[in-house]
């Protein structure tokens, strides 16, 4: 049985690989790393001599954190780029009409150029693998961190990359799509801290469930991640019944918030999908028309 592969995928991905951009964008993704994993090496090798007393195997762990933080922000700023021109893009070339007369859905298309995109990323963190892999062999780290390594990059993917649809949908020009998608990245990041900002300064001591907002912050969750696979501990472990809530408690047990906090966010990506979908659906685009022009009248 042969599998069907989006129409949306396959045409985008052809017109990916015979440019070739994406092949200086992997030179330029392998030499970042390679930068990054010899300014770590060279810093550990410089402190070993002072502080380490020349143990440097035992340090050479935290080339993992250098490597995957490099490849986080680099996925981070690379994905939204990306997508933020996937719908606005079709309707600048004029050819946005066309495909939606294609016997695919709106959500379809939405999620083909999502596919798009994270598949795209996969090859730059699969042509990263040879760098990350000096890293576990040197550092001690066992294989299947790296394998949830790389299912935190297909998330953070689909997240920023659903931004940047979702914005892409709402645009008409690309560069709008781009700007609007690192907005709503900043915003999300802050939204989520504001609770928790006014419950430190109005010194209650008691944080309650303002910790919950946290769940729907990637950098947490990043944070959270790094943290078990350095120390084996939640980010949280210190936090007590009387400093927070019930359900903030029970979460930050174990790896709870780490499993939480990604089905938040994957939540928070369908949710942004769907309203895509919602817009690049005509026969919303068209009602929203006859509303603007009664309007007019």
């Amino acid at each position: 049985m042969r599998l069907k592969l989006n129409p949306i995928v396959k045409k985008d991905l052809q017109v990916a690989v015979r440019s070739m951009r994406i092949s200086w964008g992997l030179f330029a993704y392998e030499a970042v790393l390679a930068l990054a994993f010899m300014f770590a090496l060279l810093f550990i090798q410089q402190e070993s001599a002072y502080v380490f007393s020349n143990n440097i195997y035992s340090y050479l762990v935290y080339l993992f954190p250098v490597l995957a933080v490099t490849q986080v922000c680099i996925v981070a700023l690379i994905v939204p780029i990306m997508t933020a021109s996937s719908i606005s893009g079709e309707k600048e070339r004029q050819t946005f009409d066309i495909m939606l007369t294609t016997c695919m859905s709106p959500f379809s298309i939405v999620l083909g150029k999502l596919a798009s995109a994270m598949i795209r990323i996969l090859f730059f963190v699969a042509a990263g693998m040879p760098v990350m892999s000096l890293a576990f062999v040197v550092g001690g780290l066992s294989w299947s961190t790296l394998f949830y390594f790389l299912l935190t990059i297909v998330l953070l993917s689909m997240f920023a990359g659903s931004v940047g649809i979702f914005c892409s949908a709402f645009c008409k020009r690309s560069i709008t799509s781009v700007i609007m998608s690192f907005v709503i990245y900043f915003i999300i990041f802050v939204l989520t801290l504001i609770p928790l900002f006014f419950k430190l300064i109005s010194n209650e001591g008691y944080l309650g469930e303002v910790l919950l907002f946290l769940l729907f912050n990637p950098i947490v969750f990043f944070v959270d991640f790094f943290v078990h696979v350095m120390t084996g501990k939640p980010f949280m472990e210190g936090a007590s019944r009387s400093d927070v809530g019930f359900l903030t408690y029970h979460l930050a047990q174990g790896k709870v918030w780490m499993f939480t906090s990604a089905s938040c966010i994957v939540l928070l990506s369908f949710i942004f999908l769907m309203l895509a979908a919602w817009k690049v659906n005509p026969l919303h685009a068209s009602a929203g028309r006859k509303r603007r022009k009664k309007g007019a009248e």
